[in-house]
């Protein structure tokens, strides 16, 4: 899994921090110290079940033109927007 993490200075010390976690955080005399502790903390937190990665389903712009293909309201939205766009040229 890939995290996506923060890296700070503060005072001559490195803040590590995880992304949209605001509670896990580590600070350390170097950068490298900072991410390996933090690397640590999310390992921890994976392994007890705390921090997971889920898969959500999304609906593409070719799932939604399936979807509504046959939809009388999309039609008159789309032929208004096609009227508007050629009202102002």
């Amino acid at each position: 899994m890939t995290f996506p993490v923060l890296v700070k200075v503060n005072d001559g010390h490195f803040t590590a921090s995880l992304v949209g976690v605001p509670n896990l955080s580590v600070e350390e005399p170097t950068r490298d110290q900072a991410i390996a502790s933090l690397k640590a903390q999310i390992q921890q937190r994976i392994e007890i079940g705390e921090l997971l990665q889920l898969e959500v389903d999304t609906i593409g712009v070719s799932q939604l033109a399936e979807k509504y293909k046959d939809d009388p309201t999309l039609r008159e939205i789309s032929d208004q927007a096609y009227q508007l766009h050629d009202a102002e040229r």
